[in-house]
């Protein structure tokens, strides 16, 4: 190993038990890190700023601040008060059933919008519905957050590294449909089975909370029904925009940019009252993170990792499936998933291109694999990092741990499942 790869290594290892144990809020510790690997030289201006590789991943902090101020002004409407209403009158005032309702939207919509778009949107939601019944919104906003993880599994623009899965392996939108759905459709079941037992003693609710929300009428929630047009208009626009980007040839965080400006222009709502939507420190916090991995990246880290995951299948497919099923779930929980799939899938392709029979499971093994894996740790996908902002922000902050500990345990069931799943489906009765 070189200097400049040890050095990212001690740096992004640093950092990331500063972010762990929250001796420092993670920003900081991000932040530091991504300056001492730049202090060093490790990388340059031109690695974090230019290079699509090891820099930081504009689309993704483009992608979160043009949602971000779309939810803003959509705010303004009291849509997210109506919805949050309905809700839990949907689910006559049980906690249990509102979670259900709830994170069953959020794995349907992160299917056809990207996860982050899809917890910005049903986060403030959740916390109207908790505020609402009283209740702590902690089991809530994890929940959701476990579940668009796994439901962005079942597209192509589901999750980002589908997209880059789909570009090296030349996978259409139809394909992931056909052989990733069932198993996501398999996995929402489980995961709403053992969701009473995953947050036990989480939805006791006061009666008198519960027949309160039942006696509210949603549809006066609703502030300013002008606005609301404009909004849906906008957000319908932007949706298309999300689930056509490939044959429109725009980038999603192009789409949402375009969204937010169009929206602040014909809305005419306050600077202060859209601004404040906006995460600064989630931001700057996945721009650090994104210069310790591009780092890890530059120096050959990840790839080194990820050729000893595939040296060690000896040619035999389904071993390879399996080990490139654990060890994604596993370094997709540690590092960003999105420069872990672009660094593995040349190295899938060509173990791919040695193989005669069943190599597309290895395919679908790196995609599960990275998009669960994204559940197990508190950074291990951008969604988590955008959930626990909001609940920060929101004044019921949600420790490193606190989600780790679920995540790892629906990491651990999700990855069982779909062990099973590809062995069957590509080796049994493929």
């Amino acid at each position: 190993m070189t200097v400049s790869a040890l050095v990212a290594v001690l740096v992004f290892a640093a950092a990331y038990v500063l972010i762990a144990t929250e001796r420092i809020h993670k920003t900081k510790a991000a932040l530091g890190g991504a300056a001492l690997v730049l202090g060093v030289g490790v990388v340059g201006s031109s690695d974090i700023f230019f290079s699509h590789d090891t820099g930081i991943d504009w689309n993704v902090v483009f992608l979160l601040f043009g949602m971000m101020i779309i939810v803003g002004v959509l705010r303004q409407t009291g849509v997210f008060e109506y919805t949050a209403i309905w809700a839990a009158k949907r689910a006559k005032g049980s906690p249990l059933r509102v979670m259900i309702l709830l994170t069953l939207i959020t794995a349907v919509a992160s299917a056809f919008l990207d996860n982050v778009t899809t917890v910005l949107l049903i986060a403030p939601v959740t916390l109207l519905v908790c505020e609402r019944l009283d209740i702590s919104p902690t089991p809530f906003l994890i929940a959701e957050v476990l579940a668009s993880n796994i439901g962005g599994a079942a597209t192509l623009i589901g999750d980002p590294p589908n997209i880059i899965i789909g570009s090296r392996a030349g996978l259409a939108f139809n394909d992931f449909l056909v052989h990733l759905t069932p198993l996501v459709i398999i996995e929402l079941i489980v995961f709403t089975l053992v969701l009473p037992w995953l947050f036990r003693g989480s939805f006791s609710v006061d009666p008198a909370r519960a027949a309160d929300v039942m006696a509210l009428d949603e549809r006066e929630a609703i502030r300013d029904r002008g606005l609301l047009v404009k909004c849906g208009l906008v957000l319908v626009a932007v949706f298309a925009g999300f689930v056509g980007h490939s044959l429109f040839h725009i980038d999603p965080s192009i789409v949402a940019l375009l969204g937010a400006g169009v929206l602040v222009l014909i809305s005419g709502v306050p600077q202060r009252d859209y601004l404040s939507a906006v995460e600064w420190d989630t931001l700057l916090f996945f721009a650090g993170l994104f210069v310790m991995i591009g780092a890890l990246v530059k120096t050959g880290v990840i790839e080194r990792l990820s050729r000893l995951a595939v040296d060690a299948t000896g040619g035999n497919a389904l071993v390879a499936t399996m080990l490139i099923l654990i060890v994604s779930a596993v370094l997709s929980g540690v590092i960003d998933n999105i420069p872990y799939v672009a660094t593995m899938s040349p190295l899938v392709a060509e173990l791919v291109g040695g193989m005669d029979q069943h190599a597309n499971a290895l395919w679908w093994a790196l995609a599960v694999g990275a998009d669960f894996g994204g559940n197990l740790t508190a950074v291990g996908a951008s969604a988590n990092v955008v959930m626990l902002g909001i609940a920060k922000r929101a004044g019921t902050p949600i420790s490193f741990w606190e989600f780790t500990r679920k995540g790892a345990v629906v990491t651990a069931i999700t990855i069982a499942v779909a062990a099973p799943y590809l062995w069957l489906r590509y080796f049994t009765f493929g």
